[in-house]
């Protein structure tokens, strides 16, 4: 089992930069690849960003090419999602998962954390 837990949103301008960070439970957090999604009001869960156990493999959404970076720290359980040049379309319930394989689709995630609210204001 792994517990996830996210931190860091809140409310910014447009242009500005947040830094989301997760939290997990258990000794075995680096053998997980970990990824990031975004669900907005209204829409679909989305993809943001993925990273491999080891942090040597890295995806991206095309929305967030370019501005967002994740990266993790393993001796310390912790992914973290750094935002950039945010706009008021990334407002969103920001998502980190584990999962065993690194990829880019909901299923390939087997634990979620419960969101972290970011809000960009034009």
């Amino acid at each position: 089992q792994v517990q996830l837990v996210e931190s860091g949103g809140g409310l910014v301008q447009a242009g500005g930069s947040l830094r989301l960070s997760c939290a997990a439970s258990g000794r075995t957090f680096s053998s997980y690849a970990m990824g990031w999604f975004r669900q907005a009001p209204g829409k679909e869960r989305e993809f943001v960003a993925a990273i491999s156990w080891s942090g040597g493999v890295t995806y991206y959404g095309d929305s967030v090419k370019g501005r967002f970076a994740i990266s993790r720290d393993n001796a310390k359980n912790t992914v973290y999602l750094q935002m950039n040049s945010l706009k008021p379309e990334d407002t969103a319930v920001y998502f980190c998962a584990a999962g065993r394989l690194i990829g880019m689709g909901e299923r390939d995630y087997n634990y979620w954390g419960q969101g972290t609210q970011v809000t960009v204001s034009s």
